[in-house]
């Protein structure tokens, strides 16, 4: 009886949130009157910021370099190829004409880099969240110029992720097909398992039955399984000439019949929107599919704010009192050159202002609100050992956010070994620290409101799941190229293995596997960020965030949409 009349007083309550008239939806905050984090660059660290700082340059680099290099695709024969002989566009001439600007939140970049099969530049297909027409929507977009856009493990891997965060955030999604299929050679990594490509279609389906809306443009090649994603989107626009859809080519009719059959033909866009009813939109060129796809994102039933809240928030937005360039030198380099957290949040948070939750206890993380562009947040920093007493506050907090329904921030720097144990007293500590981490990561897995997690130093052991990494499924997490990630930091690999002649070898390698450049080529986080930039980055995130509570009936349950 209680549940069925909890049921109905929460109905009725959403009911009452989504018919609130246009004057109570511009209701502001509560007025901000957070103390100011008075953190300046101390001289006496001044060993520790030039040192951070010469790091920091050599990693911006590195990071430049790689972006340059992605940023290429393919190659100049392959892009030459692409643009003269094929007469199609690129993919990022592709988002200028879809996308409302250039400002938009590109995803994983440097995907596919270094892998044991070769480089793949941003793993064969770009991924990210912009604007089209006011909406922020996700988009999955193929690059054909790299390997003729044949889908690599990695290829899969990435594209999943944005299915994932569209799902998770509730965005609408927008595919660009421009695909060859399948690597065959390493079709095992690729077809069998749960979370490979069976999944796309699968994730295409639930995406339909929670009411997230998904438009595909055919503006390739979509061969084998590639064909399912067109056919299963809400609604598909094809290009003419250029856009083909079938199972398998000429080449394979006239092995299997003797039959020469042009592609055109075989599934071309006037086939496909006159005869066989894959595709919705039939478009002459390029630009008129994606004027197509505009018109259709200007369907959805979704209800924005007036642009005249949106300037008045902007306009009431505080700059922190510290330039972001600052955080360069507070990047540590390795965990014995990190200064004090609240320095980076002071550099971070709107007029360097917080309000620090437990500020006396636990003092080795610490926890407060902020708000990042305007956006109330719980902030959770590592400040040192996430010891005992310092678990069982991240706990409480990470609790207290889920019951206010206030996002959470996870600046991440962890240990670089787990602690040791050589004594009774030190069992005890450890057993107590142990429980008490349990308890914290049990709170961050159950949160239900939106996650970010930022690696600024290290990602190492379990004190990594606590702070919400990869495993504990937050919305977005990104790395600072200073960032290593690994079970420990190179150079405490005594503490897996003490005593062992192979303790070089192990950390050779840990060096090199730990760099957030050899994480973000494998898929491991959301993209390298950096440091100057993380405000504008959560920002965003947090602006993509909320655009879920603009969506008009999504509580209505109905199956998926089957397409004639």
């Amino acid at each position: 009886m209680f549940l069925c009349v909890r049921r109905l007083a929460e109905r009725r309550w959403s009911c009452s949130v989504r018919g609130m008239s246009s004057t109570s939806r511009r209701r502001r905050a509560p007025r901000c009157a957070f103390p100011v984090l008075d953190q300046p660059l101390q001289p006496v660290h001044q060993h520790v910021h030039d040192g951070n700082l010469r790091n920091s340059s050599a990693c911006h680099q590195t990071f430049l370099e790689l972006k340059e290099k992605v940023r290429k695709g393919g190659g100049e024969n392959a892009v030459a190829r692409h643009t003269q002989r094929n007469r199609k566009l690129l993919v990022r001439d592709r988002l200028r004409l879809l996308l409302d600007d250039e400002d938009f939140l590109e995803l994983s970049p440097f995907a596919g880099l270094g892998l044991p099969y070769g480089d793949i530049p941003s793993a064969g297909c770009l991924t990210g969240i912009g604007r089209i027409n006011g909406l922020w929507c996700v988009f999955i977009a193929n690059d054909a110029t790299v390997k003729g856009g044949t889908a690599y493990p990695i290829t899969v891997k990435k594209q999943l992720r944005a299915q994932e965060i569209a799902i998770q955030n509730r965005l609408p999604c927008v595919y660009l097909v421009d695909s060859g299929g399948a690597f065959l050679p390493l079709q095992s990594e690729i077809f069998p398992d749960k979370n490979q490509g069976g999944r796309t279609f699968y994730n295409e389906a639930i995406m339909s039955s929670m009411k997230i809306p998904q438009v595909s443009v055919v503006c390739g090649s979509c061969t084998a399984g590639g064909a399912y994603i067109p056919t299963m989107a809400e609604e598909t626009v094809m290009v003419h000439r250029i856009g083909t859809i079938f199972l398998g080519g000429p080449p394979l009719v006239k092995a299997a019949t003797g039959e020469e059959v042009t592609p055109e033909e075989l599934g071309g866009a006037r086939l496909h929107a006159e005869v066989s009813g894959c595709v919705d939109h039939f478009a002459r060129e390029e630009k008129e599919a994606y004027d197509y796809t505009r018109n259709i994102i200007s369907t959805l039933n979704f209800q924005l704010p007036d642009e005249e809240e949106e300037e008045r928030r902007a306009e009431e937005e505080e700059e922190p009192l510290y330039s972001s360039e600052e955080l360069l030198a507070l990047a540590p380099r390795c965990y014995n050159y990190s200064l004090d957290a609240r320095m980076v949040i002071s550099r971070l948070a709107d007029g360097s202002r917080f309000q620090e939750f437990k500020a006396r206890f636990g003092q080795t993380l610490i926890t407060g609100f902020a708000r990042i562009r305007g956006h109330l947040v719980g902030v959770v920093a590592n400040n040192g050992e996430l010891l005992y007493q310092a678990a069982l506050k991240g706990s409480h907090f990470v609790q207290l956010c889920d019951q206010r329904d206030v996002p959470l921030l996870f600046l991440q720097n962890t240990a670089p070994a787990a602690a040791p144990t050589l004594s009774t007293t030190q069992a005890e500590t450890n057993s107590n620290r142990l429980k008490a981490n349990g308890s914290m990561m049990s709170a961050v897995a159950c949160a239900s409101v939106p996650k970010i997690t930022v690696v600024i130093g290290g990602c190492h052991g379990a004190d990594s799941y606590a702070m919400c990494g990869r495993a504990f499924d937050p919305n977005f997490l990104f790395l600072w190229p200073n960032a290593r990630v690994s079970m420990v930091a190179p150079g405490h690999s005594d503490s897996l293995l003490p005593s062992d002649p192979e303790q070089d070898d192990l950390n050779d390698a840990l060096n090199e596997e730990s760099s957030a450049f050899f994480s973000s080529g494998r898929l491991w986080d959301d993209g390298v960020i950096l440091p100057q930039d993380t405000r504008k980055v959560v920002g965003k995130c947090l602006d993509i965030i909320k655009q879920q509570r603009y969506q008009l009936s999504t509580e209505k349950e109905r199956s998926t949409l089957l397409r004639v």
